[in-house]
């Protein structure tokens, strides 16, 4: 089966993925977690220059970048797995595209969906586990150890990070909307709640939803 989170940057998605991978495992469940973009040698190298470029990336070219990435990991890794029996618990699907470039950066959602349709090979996540946060808050969480000024505009950021507070809130409202739209789907979790309690809130769900 195939699991996804999604979620705003600082809504503490690797945490619970660390967790329910954790979990699965000691129930006798092959379990492989990845990562959007990322986790094939293509891929990879696509995640340095969506993140770590310094220059601009125009609003499609980055639609077309992080579409060429998922494309790799679904036909090189996610298909494969998913094929011989393996429960793939992804970090960002295409929920992600359509809340970020979509609502955030203001693609045509009917543009938007026809290269989601090319990139996914048609796949659908089995369940995809919501964290909702305020932006501000999940800005807060970035930086609670350290002395750094809170600043969306901070170098410490990576650049999707840096595209500010008024993107972040249109993301959020995006992931909202796109939620109305599949509420069989998607389970959405308060993400300011304990970290246990989170995690006992999503093994609970699954255990219900699909049981062995």
């Amino acid at each position: 089966m195939l699991i996804t989170f999604e979620g705003i940057d600082g809504a503490g998605k690797s945490t619970q993925i660390k967790q329910l991978a954790g979990y699965l495992s000691s129930q006798d469940r092959e379990v492989l977690v990845l990562r959007e973009p990322g986790d094939t040698e293509v891929a990879e190298k696509i995640r340095t220059i969506l993140l770590d470029s310094k220059g601009e990336i125009s609003p499609i070219g980055e639609l077309l970048l992080f579409s060429a990435s998922r494309a790799e990991l679904v036909q090189e890794v996610i298909v494969p797995a998913i094929a011989v029996g393996k429960t793939v618990i992804l970090d960002r699907f295409f929920d992600s595209t359509t809340a970020y470039q979509g609502y955030g950066r203001g693609i045509d959602l009917t543009l938007l969906q026809s290269i989601i349709c090319i990139s996914t090979c048609g796949i659908i996540p089995d369940i995809t586990f919501y964290l909702d946060i305020e932006p501000e808050e999940a800005l807060r969480r970035k930086f609670s150890k350290t002395s750094i000024p809170l600043s969306f505009e901070s170098e410490e950021l990576d650049r999707m990070e840096r595209s500010g507070a008024e993107f972040y809130r249109n993301v959020r409202r995006g992931y909202h909307e796109i939620i109305s739209h599949n509420k069989a789907r998607f389970v959405t979790i308060n993400a300011l709640q304990p970290v246990a309690a989170i995690h006992r809130q999503i093994i609970t769900i699954l255990e219900e939803r699909f049981p062995v």
